[in-house]
């Protein structure tokens, strides 16, 4: 009796692990079956973003073979500046009565080219709007380039460009709305300089585009933006890829009106390596003599003159030969942009006493590399008419794009 009760226990017991083995197996099954059902997407994710990584990469590399590592940030220039040609709208204010002086340059050659320049390019680019709702920046069209010619001086200059700017606050409310800080003048030659900075609340406030940016005069990098002096048109066609024809170590020549460039003539004008004159050289020695020494040179020292800037930058960048920076305070052209050491010497002034030393330190190899960087910046220091792409009126306009972000309503 006892062993018939107990057997029917025993049957249970081993059908219900059976069943529950059973469960078990199929619960794993679902859950292998599952697992290899939704892998598959995920690998469809990770193959979807390893592609996207792919493109990036590819994309930053030929933003590279583009832009080079002359740029401090080639992806980010590229991208801002696209936006920048998109976007960016400029408002001229009109200019005064046709009798004063606040038009366009009278020419786009020597000292004033720059300024002349610019004049001309923004009223012949995309940038330019009639309507100053739109504007994310204001243009005074201030120019002392007539002023000069007609001998005014400079007390008559800064009065006369102090009438001009207040005409413009009390009739327009745009100047008020940021007390200036989203307006910008353009001055190469330093009468332009001069005349405005006798007006404290113009040279605080708005965004100066001078070629004079000397820190210890005033210049504020984060705020104006250092226009590049360049003299157009030039004499011969740029240089470049022309290594083997340059056979002298360095060259300069001109006037001694400074105490850098006092120095640098007392010390290397007797040198056999440099090729360093005194004064100009004079047009009697020879055709286009003193254009032809930059073909033939590897370095050109640039000290700066009466101001800090120097427009023996923009020449010896568009003969190819590598700019020498003799300088302590002078916030280079498009500093921001470009990193000047990838294609440029720049050395403070008290370097002036071993330049050949420093020169000559500098390998081969890295020469070339500095010229070619140097051939591939040359269109940011050639202005056209009408403007092109990456030329210097891009570049300034960039700039001035950069600094308007800056600014709060």
């Amino acid at each position: 009796m006892l062993m018939s009760s107990v057997k029917p226990s025993l049957h249970t017991l081993f059908s219900l692990r059976g069943s529950l083995l059973t469960l078990a197996i199929l619960t794993l099954l679902s859950f292998t079956y599952l697992s290899l059902k939704y892998s598959t997407p995920s690998q469809q994710v990770s193959e979807s973003v390893g592609k996207l990584v792919d493109a990036e990469r590819r994309e930053e590399e030929e933003d590279d073979d583009e832009f080079g590592d002359v740029y401090h940030s080639p992806r980010v220039f590229k991208l801002n500046y696209e936006e920048m040609e998109k976007k960016f709208k400029v408002y001229v204010y009109p200019d005064g009565d046709s009798k004063t002086f606040y038009q366009t340059p009278r020419k786009l050659t020597g000292k004033y080219a720059s300024e002349g320049y610019f004049f001309q390019n923004i009223r012949e680019s995309r940038f330019l709007t009639l309507h100053p709702d739109q504007a994310h920046l204001f243009f005074i069209p201030i120019s002392c380039h007539k002023m000069r010619g007609k001998g005014t001086s400079y007390e008559n200059m800064t009065i006369i460009v102090q009438n001009y700017v207040e005409s413009l606050i009390s009739k327009y409310p745009y100047w008020n709305r940021t007390l200036g800080a989203d307006h910008f003048f353009v001055t190469c030659h330093d009468v332009g300089v001069r005349a405005t900075e006798g007006l404290p609340f113009l040279v605080k406030n708005a965004i100066r585009a001078v070629c004079s940016p000397s820190y210890d005069v005033g210049f504020i990098p984060h705020k104006d933006v250092a226009l590049p002096q360049v003299l157009q048109p030039f004499a011969l066609p740029s240089g470049g890829n022309d290594i083997e024809n340059r056979t002298t170590l360095g060259f300069w020549a001109g006037h001694r009106n400074s105490k850098i460039r006092v120095i640098l003539a007392r010390v290397w004008e007797n040198d056999t390596e440099l090729d360093i004159s005194n004064n100009r050289i004079s047009r009697a020695t020879g055709h286009l003599v003193y254009q032809k020494r930059f073909y033939r040179s590897k370095f050109c020292i640039c000290p700066g003159g009466s101001q800090v800037n120097s427009a023996r930058i923009a020449d010896s960048i568009h003969y190819g030969c590598i700019p020498v920076i003799l300088s302590n305070y002078y916030d280079l052209p498009f500093n921001d942009i470009l990193d000047w050491r990838k294609f440029a010497v720049v050395l403070k002034e008290s370097d002036v006493y071993q330049l050949k030393q420093i020169l000559k330190k500098i390998s081969q190899a890295e020469f070339v590399a500095l010229h070619n960087n140097l051939v591939k910046i040359q269109k940011h220091f050639q202005w056209n008419s009408p403007p092109v792409r990456y030329d210097a009126f891009h570049m300034v306009m960039y700039d001035l794009w950069l600094r308007h972000h800056t600014i709060q309503y």
